[in-house]
């Protein structure tokens, strides 16, 4: 499978190392404003493969990105001091005006995997673009929650001493602060949390879920105060989302897409638990969370609905 990446900075240049190392494409073609960072990383990344398998590395520019199955985009530009969030959003905005229409005519048959935060406003914006291509809304899908649905059952697993692929939860809503955790619907083999903590005699009081909850939503705070940046996290999650596109496994994952409606806020785009094929995401689902689940996720949804009414998107 042939996969493309713009924008080769630290979180395109790590999904392709990943990609490499798991073995999750055949082809990875990284496109980038700065030609010599691309063609940098792209050899870089090439050396690693004979320690880990097949594979071809190189740059290029978009019309190398043609037959790609999965486009990450992962440009932007980062934010100027004292600019804010809705003045940063607007100059990303003018990066995927371009980009997005230049993607799909040389690769019109790809999927796009947003990976540039705000991921969940940059998600709605790459349908908004790729829409007027022609493109269906399922073939254009974000990161979203994806490494935060992993953080919290990460940190679940360890409190209870089990491997986290026993243990099922979501983060929903938005990539961001107003992220919901879902309690109500976490279990264990099976077994509600609270049971199966019971059973392995391990306390699962307020005081562990406060420090979970802080664990994922304040993690790329913590790791950004301490080396700057958050990549090696999300490089990993987007290699995820790639083999569940491109794999055939029909997987579940909390991909960020645009909704026609989510707890009455309309065209919205956020996470929830979503079934993702070749075709992009087939279907959405809305986990029976408790009442202040649901209260939360609405007030997520309303928070990135803001930030999109402060945009022009003509």
């Amino acid at each position: 499978m042939k996969i493309g990446i713009v924008g080769s900075g630290f979180v395109g240049s790590t999904a392709a190392y990943a990609l490499v190392l798991r073995g999750a494409a055949s082809e990875v073609v990284l496109v980038d404003a700065n030609p010599a960072r691309a063609r940098a990383e792209a050899d870089d990344i090439f050396h690693a493969v004979p320690f880990a398998g097949t594979a071809d590395v190189r740059a290029g520019d978009y019309a190398d990105l043609a037959d790609s199955s999965v486009v990450i985009l992962a440009a932007g530009v980062n934010q100027k001091p004292g600019e804010t969030r809705l003045e940063l959003l607007g100059r990303n905005a003018a990066v995927f005006r371009a980009v997005v229409p230049e993607v799909l005519r040389h690769a019109p048959g790809a999927l796009l995997l947003v990976a540039t935060n705000p991921v969940d406003v940059m998600t709605h914006l790459a349908s908004h673009f790729a829409e007027r291509e022609g493109i269906p809304r399922g073939r254009v899908l974000g990161s979203g929650t994806t490494l935060d649905t992993a953080r919290f059952r990460t940190l679940i697993a360890r409190h209870v001493g089990v491997h986290p692929q026993h243990v099922h939860g979501y983060v929903v809503g938005e990539h961001g602060d107003s992220e919901v955790l879902t309690w109500s619907v976490a279990s264990v083999a099976g077994f509600p949390l609270e049971a199966f903590a019971a059973r392995r005699g391990v306390a699962f009081d307020e005081k562990t879920r406060s420090e979970i909850d802080t664990g994922v939503r304040r993690a790329a705070y913590r790791i950004i105060a301490g080396k700057g940046a958050t990549y090696f996290g999300i490089g990993g999650a987007l290699v995820r989302v790639a083999q569940g596109l491109l794999g055939g496994q029909r997987a579940i994952l909390t991909v960020s897409s645009r909704q026609e409606e989510v707890e009455g806020v309309r065209d919205v785009t956020l996470s929830l638990p979503q079934l993702v094929g070749r075709d992009g995401v087939l279907e959405a689902y809305l986990p029976p969370m408790d009442e202040g689940e649901r209260a939360g996720l609405r007030k997520s949804a309303e928070a990135l609905r803001a930030l999109l009414d402060g945009l022009s998107l003509d």
